[in-house]
């Protein structure tokens, strides 16, 4: 292992994560770069637990694993042979549809051999993580029959890091784990070990594609597209042998920062034959390359706009350069008025990428991917699901989550935030029984995007137990129906094995306790009942419960001395609520159907007001920021008990944070608190302190 390897923290691949797989007699047959890079992680871990490894020999063998491609030859083992046949009975039962794909696999046992089949060389490495994984559990005996494949064909990365230092958002905007893994002060880091070892982390969570650079592309991130995409594909040859497709986003204005042109006007075919001809040379230095990433007309960045055209004009314009080449363009549905009037109450953010994008619809083309977050306003700890993926039926939907925590707790708090993103995937936009966001997501061609959350860290994203976020988000990715619970359990697992364990029973527990209701509890001692934000403006850190109420963003919570929240009814508000299929808009029209954690955010209602939980607004606002508190303090005495049980480094990094989370959670009880006192005029009916 190199000093780079070394000094970083192994997260969710230790090498005793291999154990089970390192000690047995494995044969690899196929031939590939990714089944080169199977043979790769076969080896090493067989040098350090005492196995023996073959690649496809023509002789016969006596191996207790075999990872093949279904293609391959047959060979002169009976056994081998005898697994490869239990899972071809085992696909074949399953019926016609049972093809496993590009990235599919099945795990089946014959006898004494476990056997991974595929039809692809991406499906043996995902299979070969997929034993990872189960560990010793993969080679049990009675173990039935599996096949795999992933629900979204595009499991999607965005990195918000900026290649020259941003004066204001520094090297990753919305990074809090150090600098950027691949820029540092405007030219490559050089760290590419470091960036292999990445690329190993998502091909085991199930991470296919990256984008790696900032969505807000200033100038010299523009020249990756041109005189340095040479960086680009330095990047692109390390992901590559672990299956992940790099994108590059683009500004749409790149005909005129970049060549030269006078206008960036999709209809201009000079605009067209540059945007042509440029992606055809990208296609030339990065064959695989998987297309672009665009955020067009929004927060100031350039867009079709401009030019009197709409978002299709403008994403067609990248799809037809990238159709050729089998490229897609990612474009961005955030788009809304960041100038806009407090004062105003007709205008509401909310409502803007509906606005602007249904009636696009069957517009845009096969290659575009329309790039939604899951909410319609930005990355809130609650907010309802976005109306958007519910309305375009005729275009290619990715839903964008938030993996870096800029709105929940900057990797400085425990927020895990799987059980929320299982909510939004099972969540049915047409009604309970109805198909879900997971299902409009694996549509033709769509995914799940995320923005990323690792840096150069030692751990990768500053709080080690943040690692369980981009793990989950790909795990989710691959598979929406899995219980979040039990892919934290996979995570505790690979992370602090048990064999390395004094007392793993204890480890895992403990976790748990701390992280299974982590994101309800960020939500019980920030912004109460969907109302979102009264964050600190600028960098969203810590309790600011009027810093964005008299300003040009569009998010208010219109607290006065009766009430609290946002009239987004149809009768009497800005009308949101009827962007919804008809039964979730009946339910969110009314306060007394709308449910209670999403009350705020469409309904402005009395401090009185009762909840169906059967307390008061106010009284629930205080309920839950005092509740809050003391669960931050459970939380931090648990982690005490681990002490001396594993890593040093990672428990005295955890404690550091969770000190900070316990400070931070104290502030936001008490801002909040005493603002809802002082503008209600409402004691606390317990009768606590409220200053």
């Amino acid at each position: 292992m190199s000093a780079e390897e070394a000094r970083v923290h192994a997260a969710w691949l230790p090498p005793e994560a291999f154990r089970a797989l390192g000690s047995r007699r494995v044969l690899v047959h196929g031939d590939g770069m990714l089944v080169d890079t199977v043979l790769d992680e076969v080896a090493r871990a067989c040098a350090r637990y005492g196995g023996r490894v073959w690649h496809s020999p023509s002789w016969d063998v006596d191996a207790d694993l075999v990872l093949a491609l279904r293609g391959a030859d047959e060979l002169s083992s009976a056994a081998v042979e005898a697994a490869r046949a239990a899972g071809e009975a085992a696909l074949a039962k399953v019926g016609a549809g049972a093809v496993l794909g590009d990235e599919g696999f099945v795990l089946a046992r014959a006898g004494d051999v476990t056997a991974v089949l595929a039809d692809a060389p991406a499906g043996l490495l995902y299979g070969l993580f997929h034993l990872v994984r189960l560990g010793p559990a993969a080679f049990d005996s009675t173990r039935p029959t599996e096949r795999h494949r992933p629900a979204l064909r595009q499991r999607m990365l965005n990195h918000w890091d900026n290649v020259a230092v941003h004066p204001v958002m520094g090297q990753v905007e919305r990074g809090y784990a150090g600098g950027s893994i691949f820029w540092r002060d405007g030219r490559p880091r050089g760290d590419l070990a470091r960036v292999r070892e990445y690329a190993r982390l998502l091909a085991a969570c199930g991470i296919n594609a990256i984008s790696v650079n900032n969505v807000n592309v200033a100038r010299t991130e523009a020249r990756l597209l041109t005189n340095r995409l040479g960086d680009v594909a330095e990047i692109a040859d390390v992901l590559r042998p672990y299956g992940i497709r790099v994108h590059l986003s683009v500004t749409f204005a790149a005909p005129v920062v970049l060549g030269g042109l006078p206008t960036a006007d999709p209809a201009d075919e000079a605009v067209r034959a540059w945007w042509a001809a440029t992606t055809r040379q990208v296609y030339e230095r990065i064959p695989d390359f998987g297309g672009y990433v665009v955020k067009a007309d929004s927060e100031g960045q350039p867009g079709p706009f401009t030019y009197g055209r709409d978002h299709a004009d403008g994403a067609n314009l990248l799809a037809d350069a990238l159709a050729p080449h089998g490229g897609v363009v990612h474009w961005r549905a955030f788009v809304y008025n960041h100038h806009q009037d407090w004062r105003d109450r007709s205008t509401d953010r909310a409502r803007a990428a509906y606005d602007h994008f249904v009636p696009l619809d069957g517009r845009f083309r096969a290659n575009v991917v329309l790039q939604v977050k899951f909410g319609p306003v930005d990355f809130q700890v609650r907010e309802p699901v976005s109306p958007v993926l519910a309305a375009m039926p005729a275009t290619r939907l990715a839903v964008e989550v938030q993996v870096t925590q800029e709105y929940t707790g900057q990797q400085r708090h425990v927020c895990h935030l799987g059980p929320w993103w299982s909510e939004v995937l099972r969540f049915a936009p047409w009604g309970p029984g109805g198909r879900t966001v997971a299902d409009v997501a694996a549509g033709e061609g769509g995914g799940l995007v995320a923005v990323a959350n690792v840096g150069d860290d030692l751990f990768w994203t500053g709080h080690p137990l943040a690692q369980a976020n981009l793990y989950t988000v790909g795990r989710l990715a691959w598979d929406p129906r899995l219980d979040p619970r039990a892919v934290l359990d996979e995570w505790i697992a690979l992370t602090f094995p048990p064999s390395a364990m004094a007392d793993p029973e204890l480890v895992g527990r403990t976790l748990h306790e701390i992280m299974d209701d982590s994101w309800r509890t960020y939500e019980r001692y920030t912004a109460p009942l969907g109302v979102g934000f009264m964050v600190h403006p600028g960098d969203h850190y810590g309790p600011d419960v009027d810093g964005y109420e008299y300003t040009r963003w569009g998010t208010y919570h219109f607290a006065d001395r009766d009430g609290v929240g946002v009239d987004r009814s149809r009768a009497s508000g800005t009308g949101f609520a009827g962007q919804y299929p008809p039964y979730w808009s009946q339910v969110y029209e009314s306060p007394e159907r709308c449910p209670d954690e999403l009350l705020l955010f469409f309904h402005h209602v009395p401090y009185g007001h009762v909840l169906h939980s059967g307390s008061t607004v106010i009284q629930h606002i205080y309920d839950t920021h005092f509740a809050g508190v003391e669960e931050v303090a459970a939380m931090r005495g648990r982690w005490r008990t681990l002490k001396g049980l594993i890593d040093p480094a990672v428990y005295e990094r955890v404690e550091q944070r969770l000190d900070e989370q316990v400070r931070s959670a104290t502030e936001w009880r008490d801002q909040i608190n005493t603002y809802f006192f002082r503008k209600s005029g409402v004691p606390d009916a317990r009768g606590r302190r409220i200053h």
